[in-house]
């Protein structure tokens, strides 16, 4: 009997709608080919480096159904990676190691032959560098942002899309019932994806998106139009990466989490409208739920594909989803740069059609 190949997979960086897609997929591929044997590790590259390793046998009973469910049967870890990886001393004290070569020889002395690594920019840097020392890798892209290059869309994004627009829908009509301002801030970092494609999507009055520093008499006088003598309501859309003309981005604790920006925009309109104005921060429920039909299907696509790189030994490359298809290109293509919203791009166009401001 032949010896089979071993397959690994692993989901990194933040959860995602459409991960368990991408696992069954890339399972039932390997079933129906044959040779191969698809193993998982559990939170990212995590499950490979912990003692014992902390990896499992995916077969196609295992993963059957799970395509419906979201975040990842495999568990995932947005922080270190194995050229930062927390090590815990003795003395208590935490160190950030490089243990990338020990991780390759690990993942070589377990007999696998291929790697699959589903994740967004950081994971797939991570990526990039395992293949420049020699690991056989392929990559698959995801992240609700949207922000990976080379690529139109990542999956879990038209998620994402869906659950904001749902939510803003809901926040017109207490809007209108209460002739207030209501601010909805959206995920999405450094690229306003998501806040541009749900505020069309929903009908907002004001979209502030990372790529258009927004000023605030150009807030004002928006809002002011559709609010006048108590009468009418605004609907705005923030992206969290937001910033004014003369300012920064907010975050958090004084750190790089993004966050905020919804109530220091309340805070700049507070003296010049007369209105209510009330903010909702949508969080990590973008990321959460069942994956829509769009994504199901790109991301088994993708999971499919990914397979076929591996099967091919066609390593260094990313699936891509380009002009209605998928395609592979190199994962450095991908990560060279954030993928944001170019000033000419015709959803800005659309937007200003439709009577949109953008704050700038």
């Amino acid at each position: 009997m032949a010896v089979k190949k071993k397959m690994l997979i692993i989901t990194g960086g933040g959860d995602c709608p459409g991960l368990n897609c991408v696992i069954r997929a890339v399972v039932k591929s390997a079933h129906m080919k044959g040779g191969w044997e698809v193993w998982g590790s559990r939170r990212a590259f995590n499950g490979v480096l912990e003692d014992p390793p902390d990896v499992i046998l995916l077969t196609p009973d295992m993963v059957s159904g799970i395509h419906v469910r979201g975040g990842t049967i495999l568990k995932t870890v947005n922080k270190g990676g194995p050229f930062e990886y927390p090590v815990q001393h003795s003395d208590g004290s935490v160190t950030y190691d490089d243990v990338s070569d020990r991780l390759i020889q690990r993942i070589r002395d377990m007999g696998f032959d291929a790697v699959v690594s589903v994740g967004g920019n950081g994971s797939q840097t991570i990526s990039l560098k395992l293949f420049e020392k020699g690991l056989p890798i392929v990559g698959v892209p995801k992240t609700i942002d949207n922000d990976l290059m080379a690529t139109d869309f990542t999956f879990g994004f038209q998620t994402a899309v869906q659950i904001a627009t749902e939510a803003i829908d809901k926040l017109v009509s207490t809007a209108e019932s209460h002739n207030r301002v209501m601010i909805a801030e959206v995920m999405g970092r450094d690229a306003g994806w998501i806040a541009l494609h749900a505020g069309i999507a929903a009908g907002a009055d004001v979209i502030l998106i990372p790529e258009l520093p927004y000023q605030v008499g150009s807030l004002v006088r928006k809002i002011g139009s559709r609010i006048q003598d108590g009468e009418g309501f605004a609907i705005v859309v923030v992206a969290e990466g937001a910033r004014p003309r003369d300012g920064k981005a907010v975050t958090q604790d004084q750190g790089s989490r993004y966050g905020g920006i919804g109530y220091y925009v309340a805070d700049q309109l507070a003296s010049h409208i007369k209105a209510e104005i009330r903010v909702t921060v949508l969080g990590h429920i973008q990321r959460g739920g069942l994956p829509i039909a769009f994504d199901r299907v790109l991301a088994t696509e993708m999971g499919v594909k990914a397979f076929e790189l591996a099967d091919s030994a066609q390593f260094g490359k990313m699936v891509s989803y380009a002009r209605n298809t998928l395609v592979t290109i190199p994962i450095a293509d991908a990560v060279r740069e954030l993928k944001r919203i170019a000033p000419d791009n015709y959803l800005i166009k659309t937007a200003r059609y439709l009577g949109v401001s953008l704050g700038d």
